[in-house]
């Protein structure tokens, strides 16, 4: 048995021009995530990731933190769904995609409240988000990097560096999750999170969710973000 190991990006720039970037907390979560695998001795045989910046920054700070250098495969289909695109889909005719500031409680509530409405109709194929793919492709882009798991790297170490919708989704296409309970898990997804798959020829057994070993002291603990 072969054990993926899936991490979602450090924190990213919530709220900014560009969200595809890390902060610099976001570096440091990923740095502190290598040197927790470091000193476990943690090595990995295969790294996949999305092609994102912030997939492509969170694989360099885990690889600085262990002292790694594994070139990493490029899988897009591990990409994180647009999220504004999402949101626009479902706003009513006119409206402003924008919902004032996304820093205040107000605007954060009424973004996330707008997105997972705009994510369920979009599971459900009643909206089509501008410029993305429809959800059976989307999921299809995740599935596909399992399935690539299984066929190449069986009783390997795999790390998978991608973002909270497509880890929730892996995590529901392996439970047999309803759209509803997916969306719950992506919504409660952490930065530089760990989420762990034990698997075979054959599939998938999900071991562990949304875990922060690499934080788990006082001195990490304003360290544990959300966006």
């Amino acid at each position: 048995m072969g054990t993926l190991h899936l991490v979602r990006h450090g924190q990213a720039s919530f709220g900014a021009a560009d969200y595809d970037q890390l902060s610099e907390l976001g570096q440091r979560q990923a740095e502190r995530l290598g040197a927790y695998w470091a000193e476990r001795g943690q090595r990995f045989d295969a790294v996949l990731m999305g092609s994102l910046k912030r997939h492509a920054q969170t694989w360099a700070g885990i690889a600085r933190g262990a002292g790694l250098d594994t070139e990493p495969l490029v899988w897009p289909g591990l990409n994180e769904y647009d999220s504004e695109a999402v949101i626009r889909a479902v706003l009513p005719r006119g409206r402003d995609a924008s919902l004032g500031d996304p820093m205040s409680p107000e605007g954060y509530r009424a973004h996330f409240r707008l997105l997972r409405d705009g994510l369920a109709q979009w599971m459900a194929g009643t909206v089509s988000p501008e410029g993305m793919p429809s959800y059976t492709d989307f999921v299809h882009g995740i599935t596909s990097a399992l399935e690539h798991v299984r066929a190449h790297h069986r009783g390997q170490q795999v790390l998978l560096v991608s973002s909270g919708g497509p880890i929730s989704t892996a995590v529901g296409h392996v439970l047999g999750l309803s759209p509803d309970a997916t969306i719950d898990l992506n919504m409660r997804i952490r930065n530089s999170a760990v989420t762990e798959f034990q698997f075979s020829g054959r599939r998938h057994t999900l071991l562990t969710y949304n875990t922060l070993p690499h934080l788990d002291s006082p001195q990490f603990a304003d360290w544990v973000t959300y966006a």
